[in-house]
């Protein structure tokens, strides 16, 4: 875990709690962290049930992996230790959109548990909801798939340390909701995670 380097800093509340924020704006945020290899659907289903939540009146926003490496984590690499440090930003913002009111919708491979465990840790510190959701997608369904070529580039050793060839990918043991796009449709896919978290009493519309 990264420590503070800043010094002089302090924790500013404000004005506004977080209830008041919720309550007058009529939102309820929350952290859904879509995790699974590449290629696994991830950013599709995460897409998908982004624009089926703001349709139907929902504050919902979308993080996903490959845009934040434009900007916000574009100094990092692929590394172990870039890796988590990409998570661990990500986990930080997320946690800001969550509690900002936003149903937030993050799309990472995230193959390590210990970096999604700690992701989940500083939501549930600041009092915030996450689930963990395993996109299930079998490998070799994955690289059939193989949208960008990167399985392909890996197997023929042009890409190093990439997941689930010669890098781990460490499966959730504790996920909240799984999916597996190889047995359902997009849309089926998508009802789950509606149906989920209309289950943890979350207004989904429809």
């Amino acid at each position: 875990m990264s420590t503070v380097k800043s010094t002089n800093i302090h924790w500013h509340e404000g004005n506004l709690t977080r209830d008041e924020r919720w309550d007058h704006l009529k939102l309820n945020g929350c952290t859904m962290w879509f995790t699974g290899l590449s290629a696994s659907g991830k950013s599709t289903i995460a897409s998908a049930l982004e624009q089926v939540l703001v349709q139907r009146g929902v504050h919902a926003y979308r993080l996903d992996g490959d845009n934040v490496r434009f900007g916000l984590n574009k100094n990092l690499g692929f590394s172990a230790e870039d890796r988590a440090e990409n998570i661990r930003r990500i986990g930080e913002v997320a946690k800001l959109f969550c509690d900002a009111g936003c149903v937030t919708l993050t799309s990472f491979i995230s193959p390590y548990i210990a970096d999604r465990d700690a992701a989940r840790e500083v939501h549930e510190e600041g009092g915030l909801t996450f689930f963990e959701v395993f996109v299930d997608t079998p490998i070799e369904v994955c690289e059939e798939r193989d949208p960008k070529g990167l399985y392909k580039k890996a197997r023929a050793g042009e890409i190093k340390g990439f997941t689930g060839i010669d890098d781990p990918y460490e499966a959730p043991k504790k996920a909240e909701l799984v999916i597996k796009p190889a047995e359902h449709s997009l849309e089926e896919c998508v009802q789950q995670c509606l149906d989920f978290l209309a289950s943890k009493g979350y207004k989904v519309g429809g």
